[in-house]
């Protein structure tokens, strides 16, 4: 035995057998020395113990020899003897660390370190050059462009002479960089003097050391330079650099550490350089995670807008497209999206402060461009079904193209890595023919595929999103415009929550169609890759797999046209749903009134009741195809390897990994067919829908003819005219019209309700359907409605309805429609907000505004259709007065009244009867020709008549105009403000919803129950890469039938796992779903009256509907993918640390970036996605108005305005939906790229690791997980925040689960006795009546008694509080103070369905509800079909009944709109006069019905409630006349109260003034 010393080179390796002689072995070299000591016994010893054991210490020396003992002495004992027990310490030649040393001695060495710094020096270098030329070059190029736009000049200058504050931590960072600076000019310099500062080559440590004094000298100038810029936050190449750094110092030091433990040095002076540049490091590491500069801006006008924009800088800066103007890396990462994130996480975003999107991607370019691919298409083939869908292909070709060209490189590259494992295994195994490089080759290659797949995934799924927006703008346009042009049967075929419905469900559905079209490019393509991988590594065992893959998805066809059937029948049931919804909405207040409310709840229960059947078997078969997909890839494998195993292909660890890997691959496809095949077959159905819509028939061109002025004297002329409603019928609406209304003509329309006025002026707007003759119309028209169609938003925009504001014709206006006093007492004017349809306004004031917009209009031609019914005497005659025979003297009009008052004013009058004119003439001629026209006015005269002899007996016999003008302007004054208040008061009694939504209820606990299925997986697959051999060559561990026994059994356990897991998260997401709408529809219809006032129908019906269906079919899936995503990636983590335990340490770092990006991400793309949801409102809320007022807008010729609104709107939606899609886009990237890093760490450990250290079959196994890893980590993210976003569906419905309720339906301890009210005799006692405790009191201390089975009538002028006294009354006011009894029996301690049930009311708005006949006046079935034919005959609308084929079954569409307003108010008598009650309500009914029906009205009810309590509230003073009581209101107070009689004894009276004034009126004309 001796001691033996080789010298050698740096890197040369010593032969083990020329050392089997030596008892210590010293192999000195350039770099340090490699100690070898080993104890030997004989050779020939039999003893196991005998091996010759060898002591490896690694040690820099500086030349110097170490003996054994001395190292020994430095390792622990327990140390040693582990080490020994491993066989690590072992001179065999298959001795792992020796192999390990001989292929990377230089690991250790500091050199190899330097080297690799030196590089990653280089590369930040290069980078920070080539952007710094990248935006020299693009500022030259905006300064050729253009000039700075002035608002950025003025911003720049604002900025450059702003004040700002430098933070400690800024100066700091600025000393630290120039210190580091410093101290590798040192080493430089010491290096030079002493040439012994490093154990490295002269090149490599100037190299390395001159390129970080470069680098720093860069970093110094940054850090200066933001003082310049006046940067907040540190751009991310210095942070990422400092960190850089950090690392950097600590390697240092730990090599300085292990140089000076090993050699018994001293702390020299490179060591205390390492010290020092790591404690500066240390402190810039910390200062880059925090990203602030520490710089502060003092300016406010600087500093103001990053916390909140003023409203000016967010038009002129926030709203700037940062998509269109980003450049080819920041479109590929997606980093444009960078600065809306840094706004997001300071602030909630608002919606200025969401950017614009790209010029490309605007509404009416869009809808413009779909418009022309229509009009092509249908000229060429005719519009049907198959052209629109034609139409929608052409207009998406070219984008779904490119995204289909990113889709297809996307699935190949996905493909690379399973082929590869096969080879990796081999390599793992021990096949290095190449060395390490082609290990390292392999990882490159693994690495590089994953990237451009990142890359390509990230582009096709954004392109894709990006797409169906665009689509999803055309289409909403186009439903838009079509419904402004359907003819009035198409319409009544469309209701409106249908309308709403193809907006806001269908159309999604086809964007999401848009979105899974590229898997049928990648389909083939995968099935294809994934066959060719197969049938490299298993033969023919792959033909096999690809018989079981289409078998699999060759059964999903019968299940996927089951599928499309059950979403026809949900979608079916859904409309149903929203159609009765939409009604129960717009008529809530008659529900409330009637008592109804609880009928009606129990109706849309039952429609959602049959809507939940269908979706409760939609999700069966949804879990039931989940379960066949998701035991798909092991059925496959299952088939694929007992094929091999039957036909004798040998299945080694590699081949059955690669395989294993392929079939996860295929996993997608498998997966995505069932989604792929089940959002074709919904979007089919809704794409079927939208085009049949489109196809509707709309209104004809040719109806009316248009002909310039100044080529005939007549304004309107219609030849032999015959028009019907209904085209397909034997008797036309209007038959046998001529009539010619020569320019400047009054015209006035009278006759019976249901006589065919309003109908001809349909005839002469084009709205209804022309049958024969000719009309012909010269000039421009405007048309006031008999229902006040008044729009959201302000009065003066309702006036001037896109016209320009003229001020001086603007106030003539004002004034001459009686609105001068309104709006002087309005808060703001006429620029006071109006509530939806016009809530916050009396129906006088909706009508007033509706005839100053006709008149500001300044048509040629004017169509009134009895627009002074809803206005009081007084105000009916100033207005006919002052605007029809003053400011419109000149013009054409055509108006319809029931008035006769206005009659002998007009040029001419037509006398309608059963759709024809009968008589037409002036006022006098017609009375002679004594046809039918006296009947009119006889009625007329006769109450007249009445209130003169009421009047004459009084012994009124003058009175004084002066002191009437002056009480008259008083009163209006008065009653003006009250009504005012009574605006702000339902405007501003918004309801209190709560938004607390952390009790998210059962789901989210109840969806943790997935956690089975995936544990098996993992196993099953564990099972067949540690069974199999590594090699062909090696015995297997078990047998093959073993093998594929208990793989077969872990698959059958995870497919049985998966199908309990889908039925049960299917069934409990339904059941909460359910249990959320139960809530929601309760407490709606539950709520009080002043949340309807205040709550626009659309925000409801969005909720109902659209967020309504995400709970039903998404929500319970999104949470069950976050728990699936978990369990997976747990799984993936957990055998890939099985193989290579520094991935898990990895995976700790990685963990908590993702979680740092997660909560950066969400609070922006949450905001973002509720200001989408919030945008939608307004499009659906505008349709909804558009739709009511089609017909005015059509008349007005403002069809292009309004569909230029809709464009705005969809643009408003656009935005913040954009770049929500664009946030998730960002976040996915950022985490595919990450987890790709983290793929790239494993693979160069795997590869690095010494042949023989790791099972190469559980390495591989690791790599086949490892390939799904960016998939499974960006699937957890986006899992979690997606599911975080369609919480807000939760919360949304949530929110209106939380409405205050009204009083209970009913209270056991006060029930009132089944004959109550006997007598009707109603006692107010102080009552005060508010609207919110904020607002002042609208009834001020009422005190009366009204005795029982007597006549009240209720008059004063409107807005005094006539209405507010009813709704007290019925309770849909709650009183603040007093009480009203009736009978005795408190009305506030009743139930409010005991209470409304045994009163009967005619409300002023009459209202049908789609159905039949019977079904209006007897919604809860109660009364035989004799007792409903008797009341029918007594309302008068017995006989049109019976003309009708169905009688009793006769059709009532949506609203009642195929009866006239007149007829739907004889209705509303019929329902009264079923109820019978002994109190009885009339406000304002017989406002719409002509005198002769008036005077059989009021004589039915003189008959039928004759011994009643009738309370009458009218605007016709001869209504109330024959009262036996009056009561007068005027600004919220009882001013007169007695008999008719005796307050016109007083001739100063208000009852006096009120009747003089009608009687005058009434003579006057």
């Amino acid at each position: 035995m001796k001691n033996t010393v080789f010298s050698t080179g740096a890197s040369a390796t010593v032969p083990l057998c020329s050392l089997l002689h030596a008892k210590a072995v010293t192999i000195r070299g350039s770099v340090g020395s490699l100690h070898l000591q080993y104890i030997a016994t004989s050779p020939s010893s039999p003893s196991p113990l005998s091996r010759t054991r060898i002591g490896l210490t690694l040690a820099m020396e500086g030349g110097r020899s170490l003996h054994y003992s001395s190292v020994l002495a430095r390792i622990p004992r327990r140390v040693q003897e582990m080490f020994l027990h491993a066989g690590l310490l072992d001179d065999s030649s298959g001795s792992i660390i020796l192999q390990y040393l001989r292929k990377w001695p230089e690991i250790y060495s500091p050199c190899f370190w330097t080297s690799t710094f030196a590089l990653i020096q280089l590369v930040f270098i290069t980078s920070i050059v080539a952007q710094f030329m990248f935006k020299r070059i693009r500022w030259c190029k905006q300064r050729l462009k253009t000039a700075t736009p002035e608002s950025n000049k003025h911003s720049y200058q604002e900025q450059k002479h702003a004040d700002i504050k430098l933070g400690v931590s800024y100066q700091a960072s600025k000393v630290c960089c120039l210190l580091i600076l410093a101290s590798h000019v040192l080493r430089i310099l010491f290096f030079q003097l002493q040439r012994r500062i490093s154990d490295c080559k002269y090149p490599p440590f100037v190299l390395g050391e001159g390129l970080q004094v470069l680098s720093w000298i860069i970093l110094s100038l940054a850090v200066f330079s933001l003082q310049k810029t006046k940067s907040a936050k540190h751009p991310l190449t210095i942070r990422a650099w400092w960190i850089f750094n950090f690392l950097q110092s600590i390697i240092s030091v730990v090599f300085d550490l292990r140089s000076i433990s090993s050699d018994h040095g001293y702390i020299g002076f490179t060591e205390l350089i390492d010290l020092f540049t790591l404690v500066i490091c240390t402190y810039l590491s910390v200062i880059s995670a925090r990203g602030k500069t520490g710089i502060t801006l003092i300016n406010s006008s600087i500093t103001e807008p990053l916390l909140s924009p003023a409203a000016g800088q967010q038009t002129e800066t926030k709203r700037a497209c940062m998509y269109g103007r980003a450049s080819f890396l920041d479109l590929v990462t997606f980093s444009w999206m960078s600065p809306l994130f840094a706004i997001g996480y300071k602030k909630p975003l608002d919606k200025n402060d969401v950017p614009d999107i790209d010029g490309r991607d605007y509404a009416d370019l869009l809808s413009g461009s779909f418009g022309r691919i229509i009009a092509d298409v249908e000229s060429r083939h005719g519009l049907s079904t198959l052209s629109i869908y034609r139409a929608m292909f052409i207009f998406i070709r070219r984008r779904a193209a490119i995204n289909a060209v990113f889709a297809i490189l996307c699935a190949c590259a996905s493909y690379v890595g399973p082929s590869l494992i096969n080879d990796l295994v081999k390599f793992l195994g021990g096949e290095r023919k190449y060395g390490l490089k082609k290990g390292y080759v392999l990882a490159a290659a693994f690495l590089s595929a994953k990237v451009v797949e990142t890359v390509a995934q990230r582009q096709w799924i954004f392109g894709a999103r990006r797409l169906g927006m665009r689509l999803r703008a055309a289409l909403i346009s186009h439903i838009y415009q079509k419904g402004l042009r359907l003819s009035c049967s198409s319409r009544q075929k469309h209701t409106s929550g249908e309308i709403i419905n193809y907006m806001s469900v269908d159309i999604q559905r086809i964007t999401d169609v848009i979105w899974y079209t590229n898997y049928i490019w990648m389909l083939p393509i995968q099935l294809s890759l994934a066959v060719y991988v197969l049938h490299q590594n298993l033969g023919a065992g792959a033909w096999a797999g690809l018989a079981a893959t289409l078998a699999i998805m060759t059964c999903n066809i019968p299940l996927t046209r089951l599928q499309k059937r059950l979403q026809s029948k949900i979608m079916a049931a859904k409309d149903n749903r929203m159609k009765a919804t939409t009604e129960v909405l717009r008529s809530m207040k008659i529900l409330k009134l009637q008592a109804w409310d609880t009928k009606y709840l129990e109706r849309l229960e039952d429609l959602r009741r049959e809507e939940h059947n269908w979706l409760w078997k939609s999700v069966r078969l949804t879990a039931l195809t989940t379960f066949i997909f998701w035991g798909s890839p092991a059925f496959i494998s299952s088939i694929t390897f007992g094929t091999c195993i039957l036909m004798g292909i040998p299945l080694t660890a590699g081949t059955v990994l690669s395989a294993l890997a392929t079939f996860r691959m295929l996993q997608d496809p498998i997966f995505t067919l069932p989604d792929l095949l089940s959002v074709f077959a919904q979007g089919k159905v809704s794409a079927d829908r939208v085009a049949q819509y489109l196809q509707e028939e709309e209104l004809k061109c040719d109806a009316i003819t248009e002909v310039p002025r100044n080529a005939t004297d007549y304004a309107v002329e219609i030849d032999h005219g015959a028009f019907s409603w209904e085209l397909e019928t034997a008797s036309p609406t209007i038959t046998d019209v001529d009539l010619k209304v020569k320019r400047g003509m009054k015209v006035a329309i009278c006759g019976m309700v249901g006589s065919g006025k309003s109908s001809l002026l349909s005839c002469i707007l084009g709205e209804m359907p022309k049958l024969a003759g000719t009309v012909r119309v010269s000039g421009s028209k405007a048309y006031v409605p008999q229902t006040a169609w008044i729009l959201s938003g302000n009065i003066r925009d309702n006036i001037l309805f896109g016209n320009p504001y003229d001020k001086e014709k603007y106030e003539k206006i004002i004034q001459s429609c009686a609105l001068t006093k309104d709006l002087e007492l309005f808060a703001n004017g006429d620029l006071t907000e109006i509530g939806e349809r016009g809530i916050n306004m009396s129906g006088g004031q909706k009508q007033r505004i509706q005839i100053a917009r006709s008149v500001y209009e300044d048509a040629d031609i004017y169509l009134f259709d009895d627009p002074f019914s809803a206005v009081d005497a007084h105000t009916g005659g100033q207005l006919f007065k002052d605007c029809l025979m003053g400011i419109l003297k000149d013009k054409t009009i055509l108006y319809v009244t029931h008035q006769v008052e206005f009659l002998p004013a007009a040029d001419l009058i037509l006398v309608m009867q059963d759709g024809k004119i009968v008589q037409k003439g002036k006022f006098d001629d017609l009375l002679q020709q004594n046809i039918g026209f006296e009947a009119i006015v006889g009625a007329h005269s006769q109450a007249l008549e009445s209130v003169i002899n009421a009047e004459s007996s009084s012994r009124v016999l003058s009175t004084d105009n002066q002191n009437l003008a002056d009480s008259e302007d008083e009163f209006e004054k008065e009653n003006d403000t009250d009504d005012q208040l009574q605006g702000i008061v339902k405007q501003e009694s918004a309801h209190d919803v709560s938004q607390d939504i952390n009790e998210k209820g059962r789901l989210t606990q109840d969806e943790e129950r997935e956690k089975g299925g995936i544990g098996k997986k993992v196993a099953s697959n564990y099972w067949m890469a540690w069974a199999c051999p590594p090699t062909s060559a090696t015995t297997p561990r078990v047998g093959l039938g073993l093998l594929f026994f208990v793989y077969i059994a872990l698959s059958i356990g995870s497919a049985l796992c998966v199908l309990s897991r889908s039925m049960l998260v299917s069934l409990v997401g339904l059941l909460t779903a359910e249990k959320f709408f139960k809530n929601m529809l309760h407490c709606i219809l539950r709520a009080p009256m002043s949340f309807f006032d205040s709550t626009p129908t659309g925000r409801i019906l969005n909720r109902v509907s659209n967020d309504q269906s995400v709970l039903d079919l998404e929500m319970a899936n999104k949470l069950g993918w976050c728990a699936f995503s978990v369990i997976q990636i747990l799984g993936t983590i957990g055998v890939m640390s099985q193989v290579a335990w520094p991935v898990f340490a990895i995976f700790i770092p990685v963990t908590a970036i993702c979680y740092v990006f997660q909560r950066y991400y969400i609070p922006t793309a949450r905001e973002l996605a509720r200001l989408s949801q919030i945008q939608r409102a307004p499009i659906l809320h505008h349709f909804a108005e558009s739709l009511t007022g089609a017909a005015s807008i059509r008349a007005y010729g403002q069809k292009e305005r309004f569909s230029k609104g809709n464009i705005s709107l969809i643009n408003n939606h656009s935005r913040p939906w954009f770049h929500n899609i664009s946030a998730i886009e960002w976040l996915c990237f950022r985490l595919n790229m990450l987890s790709n890093f983290v793929f790239a760490f494993s693979l160069t450990l795997l590869v690095s690791l010494p042949e023989g250290f790791i099972n190469p079959s559980i390495a591989g196994l690791a790599v086949t997980y490892a390939l799904n890893l960016n998939g499974q980590l960006s699937a957890i993210t986006w899992n979690i925040c997606n599911a975080e976003n369609k919480m807000i569906s939760v919360e949304r419905i949530m929110q209106y689960s939380r409405i205050p309720s009204e009083a209970p339906l009913t209270i056991d301890d006060h029930r009132p006795p089944n004959s109550w009210p006997k007598d009707g005799t109603i006692n107010i006692r102080n009552l005060e009546v508010r609207y919110a405790e904020h607002l002042p009191s609208v009834l001020r201390n009422i005190s009366c008694t009204i005795p029982g089975r007597k006549k009240l009538g209720i008059v004063g002028r409107t807005g005094s509080g006539k209405s507010t006294l009813i709704q007290a009354l019925f309770r849909i006011v709650e009183p603040r103070e007093g009480t009203i009894e009736i009978d005795n029996v408190d009305l506030s301690k009743l139930g409010l369905h005991d209470l409304r049930g045994r009163l009967s009311i005619i409300p002023q708005d009459p209202t049908m509800f789609e159905g039949t006949v019977r079904g209006n006046l007897d919604p809860l079935n109660e009364y035989s079909d004799e007792r409903v034919w008797e009341t029918l005959d007594k309302c008068q609308l017995g006989d049109i009944v019976r003309q009708s084929p169905k009688k009793l079954d006769s059709t009532v569409v949506e609203n009642g709109e195929n009866w006239s307003v007149g007829q739907r108010q004889l209705f509303c008598l019929g329902r009264v006069l079923l109820k019978r009650s002994n109190v009885l309500v009339l406000d304002e009914a017989t406002a719409s019905v002509d005198s002769s029906t008036d005077a059989i009205i009021q004589q039915t009810l003189r008959e039928e409630f004759g011994d009643c309590t009738v309370l009458t509230v009218a605007h016709r003073i001869h209504t109330v006349i024959d009262s036996d009581l009056i009561l007068v209101f005027s600004e919220g107070r009882i001013i007169e109260y007695d008999t008719p009689s005796r307050l016109l004894e007083n001739k100063n009276s208000e009852f006096s003034r009120l009747i003089k004034e009608y009687s005058q009126r009434s003579k006057g004309f």
